[in-house]
């Protein structure tokens, strides 16, 4: 069911005001960094006088502080960008605005959006909707938190490797990684640029159908853009649907075995053939990709450097202010991606790592693109356990990463991927499962959810 509707009867001035009251009441929840509520009003007062026009006219929503917006700073949470003021905006937002939606705050997330629990953000971890002593997920834990809270219908997030799902997956709402590509990442704080895509976090597939059809298509400014392919559809029969055997392990926490279990049941309810798949080469994909994606992100953190943009440190030499720069500007997550991701590039080591990674993310590719001569989706858990308590694993950085073993696979093979609510735990934490699809299948996903939902 759509929660957009439930804003289009009343005026667009009244949808922002009564969305940043909402906000502004959880802030214990430390899901938004700042507010753009001057220029939300002025593009509301230009909505109820017919100025402007569209299919989210009036609609409210938050982007995740990582997309380039003019009224609000661009900090992608960390001290490196604090103020920042961005000339541009993001091709996703001014795609969304032309067709009338209005930003009207940002989002926390992991600083530079790496980490898996929003603990990582430079102004303090945000807290999950349902349990305010657990992680929202991450990097996308203020996008969904916003979304769990009812502060907006629907809210952009990033996923590099389950930034998007993760996050969904324990707050109760849906989450959409879409085909690489499918979104342009233009105006976007770059993290891993082979597997960053641009998603949408909502409470219904309707809600996202209608946002991801906008954001979707070709970008001149983004050359990694395919043509829009995606339009919603409704399905023309059963499918056939494999449960990932490798995902549904010892490792995986009974009760979130037990909720995809029974998501799987209500699909052959619905007559789809489901049936255990082996998806062998899973087990080294958080391996191929935490030497993948910190090799990227060393490449793209470059940038950052006290001289171009960003905060400067006081120093006396040239060097001082590249090094006191970084040390002051960047997380301890992201010093360590970068020095991992510097490490497998460096020489004598750039054969042994990254290449030898790059060869079998070659294989997982293969092996799921075989899977998908048989199989219209794949699904499993999103993650191995519920949301996690805070702190609980910011001491072991590998704990840490293996929240990620079920979501990372389909990002390195650029496959979309998405979340959606399974039920609760005994405890009554959120529990949602994965559905995975072959490239461009995004809109077959989205109507095997619906069929569900």
């Amino acid at each position: 069911m759509s929660v957009i509707a439930d804003f289009t009867g009343k005026s667009a001035r009244e949808n922002v005001q009564s969305a940043i009251l909402k906000a502004r009441e959880s802030e214990d929840f430390n899901a938004i960094l700042s507010y753009s509520e001057e220029r939300a009003l002025e593009r509301a007062d230009k909505v109820d006088n017919g100025e402007i026009t569209g299919r989210l006219a009036g609609i409210p929503f938050i982007a995740k502080d990582n997309f380039l917006t003019l009224g609000a700073p661009t900090t992608a949470s960390s001290n490196f960008l604090k103020d920042f003021q961005a000339p541009l905006q993001a091709t996703a937002i001014e795609k969304l605005e032309a067709e009338g939606a209005i930003c009207i705050a940002k989002a926390n997330l992991d600083a530079f959006a790496h980490g898996g629990s929003t603990e990582n953000s430079a102004y303090g971890p945000t807290k999950n909707a349902f349990d305010k002593e657990r992680v929202a997920g991450g990097s996308s834990g203020g996008s969904a938190v916003a979304v769990a809270l009812g502060i907006v219908p629907f809210a952009l997030g990033t996923d590099t490797g389950g930034s998007i799902r993760q996050p969904a997956s324990f707050n109760n709402v849906v989450g959409i990684k879409p085909t690489y590509g499918t979104v342009s990442r233009y105006g976007v704080v770059a993290m891993a640029s082979s597997t960053d895509t641009i998603g949408v976090l909502s409470s219904s597939i309707e809600d996202a159908e209608t946002v991801m059809d906008i954001l979707s298509g070709k970008d001149s400014k983004d050359m990694t853009t395919l043509p829009d392919f995606f339009a919603p559809q409704t399905l023309d029969g059963p499918k056939k649907i494999g449960v990932i055997k490798e995902f549904m392990d010892d490792g995986v926490d009974p009760e979130v075995k037990a909720a995809t279990e029974r998501y799987v049941e209500a699909l052959k309810q619905k007559g789809h053939v489901v049936e255990e798949v082996s998806l062998s080469l899973v087990k080294y994909a958080l391996a191929i990709y935490y030497i993948v994606v910190p090799a990227e992100i060393s490449s793209n953190l470059g940038r950052y450097d006290g001289i171009r943009y960003g905060n400067r440190a006081e120093a006396s030499s040239l060097s001082e202010v590249y090094g006191l720069s970084r040390d002051h500007g960047f997380m301890p997550e992201n010093k360590r991606r970068i020095m991992i991701g510097s490490y497998v590039l460096s020489s004598g080591f750039f054969d042994a790592y990254y290449l030898q990674a790059q060869k079998a993310r070659t294989l997982l590719i293969n092996e799921f693109n075989t899977l998908f001569e048989t199989y219209d989706a794949l699904i499993g858990p999103v993650a191995p356990t519920p949301a996690f308590k805070l702190g609980e694993n910011t001491s072991d950085p590998v704990k840490m990463y293996l929240a990620d073993i079920m979501t990372v696979p389909a990002s390195l093979a650029g496959l979309p991927a998405i979340s959606v609510p399974a039920g609760k735990s005994n405890a009554g934490l959120p529990i949602g499962v994965q559905l995975i699809g072959a490239r461009k299948s995004d809109s077959l996903l989205m109507a095997i959810a619906k069929d569900v939902e």
